[in-house]
């Protein structure tokens, strides 16, 4: 098993291969890297992949920052 952040999979195999690797439209991996979300993904031996998020307890939402 490895561990990668799921920018380094996007970087190296592509937002496309990302998706379908862990079940997801091309679209959430593209909202999640661009919300800095912390996904790291496991490389399992047998070829699978599964994602994981980190974030602290309890949550707190960060405000967004304003277009102005």
């Amino acid at each position: 098993m490895k561990q990668i952040p799921l920018t380094e999979l996007v970087a190296t195999k592509g937002q496309a291969f990302a998706a379908k690797a862990l079940g997801v439209s091309p679209a959430a991996i593209s909202k999640a890297i661009s919300a800095e979300r912390n996904i790291s993904v496991t490389c399992n031996q047998d070829g699978t992949f599964e994602a994981h998020e980190l974030k602290s307890f309890p949550a707190q939402a960060i405000p967004k920052k304003s277009a102005a």
